[in-house]
C-alpha cells in the first residue's frame, strides 16, 4: 500500500516541473491526481503521461472565472485529501522598471490566485487533509532583479501561516515549500542571454554545488502532503541545497 492509496490530490501548476514530478509519484504510490496548467503543449503531455482517471485542466490562477470553473470541476471529481497550490510565474526587472501592470499581473497569479483557490476549495478538503503552498528561495536571497517576485512569494508564506491556524480545527495541515534552484524551471522567466550567467552565480552559492531536480523537490512536497507529516503544520521546508539560512 502506497502513502497515497485511495487519496485524491490536486496540484495547480502540475503539468510540468516539480508539480508533474509530484503527480507521477503520487500515482505510483496509489493516489489519484488532478493537475492544472496553461500551456496547451504541457497539458497534452500531462494527458499522455497520467492515467485516464486523472483530471488535466486548463486553468489560469489569475482568472476568477477559471478559479470558479476549477471549483466546479473538483466538486464533480470528489473530495480532496491534498491540495498543492504550486502555480505561479515570475518576471524580473530593476525596481525602477516595475509598472502597475506588472505588479497586478504577478500579484493576481501568485497571491490572489492561491488565496481565492483556497477559499473556494476549502469545503472540498477532507478532515486531516494537507495543503501545500509553493514559495521561493527568492524571498531570502535579496537579488536585485527579483523584488516584485520575492514580494509575492513572501506573501504566500504569510498566507500559509495564517491558513495553518485557521484550518487546524479541522485537523487540516498547511505548510510551505521553498524551492531554490531547481533544474527544470530554474529562472526560466529570465531572458535567455542572462540566464546562464545568473544560474552559474546562484549555483556557486549553493553548498551542495548544484541545482536540484524536480524529483528532489517533489519528494519533499509529497512528504508534506502525506500522512508521514501528520504532526507538521505552519512550517517552511527549503529544498535548496543549503542556499538560504533563516
Amino acid at each position: 500500500m502506497g502513502r497515497f492509496q485511495g487519496k485524491r490530490i490536486l496540484i495547480t501548476g502540475g503539468t510540468s516541473g516539480m508539480g508533474l514530478a509530484g503527480a507521477l509519484r503520487i500515482i505510483s504510490e496509489g493516489g489519484q491526481v488532478a493537475v492544472t496548467g496553461l500551456s496547451a503543449e504541457r497539458l497534452e503531455n500531462a494527458r499522455n503521461l497520467l492515467p485516464a482517471d486523472s483530471l488535466v485542466l486548463s486553468s489560469d490562477a489569475g482568472s476568477e472565472a477559471d478559479i470558479s470553473e476549477l471549483q466546479t470541476a473538483i466538486s464533480g471529481w470528489g473530495m480532496l485529501d491534498g491540495l498543492w497550490l504550486n502555480a505561479g510565474f515570475a518576471e524580473v526587472s530593476v525596481p525602477e522598471a516595475v509598472t502597475a501592470e506588472a505588479f497586478s499581473r504577478m500579484m493576481n497569479v501568485n497571491v490572489r490566485g492561491p488565496m481565492l483557490q483556497l477559499a473556494v476549495l476549502s469545503d472540498l478538503l477532507n478532515p486531516a487533509a494537507s495543503v501545500l503552498v509553493t514559495s521561493s528561495s527568492s524571498v531570502y536571497e535579496g537579488a536585485a532583479m527579483t523584488s516584485l517576485y520575492a514580494a509575492t512569494k513572501g506573501a504566500v508564506i504569510a498566507m500559509a501561516k495564517s491558513w495553518a491556524s485557521a484550518l487546524a480545527e479541522r485537523h487540516i495541515r498547511v505548510n510551505t515549500l521553498i524551492p531554490g534552484p531547481i533544474e527544470t524551471n530554474f529562472r526560466h522567466f529570465m531572458p535567455q542571454e542572462s540566464r546562464q550567467q545568473f544560474e552559474d552565480f546562484v549555483v556557486s552559492q549553493v553548498p551542495l554545488g548544484r541545482a536540484g531536480t524536480a524529483e528532489e523537490a517533489a519528494a519533499v512536497a509529497l512528504f508534506l502532503l502525506s500522512d508521514d507529516a501528520s504532526y507538521v503544520t505552519g512550517s517552511q521546508y527549503a529544498v535548496d541545497g543549503g542556499l538560504i539560512h533563516y
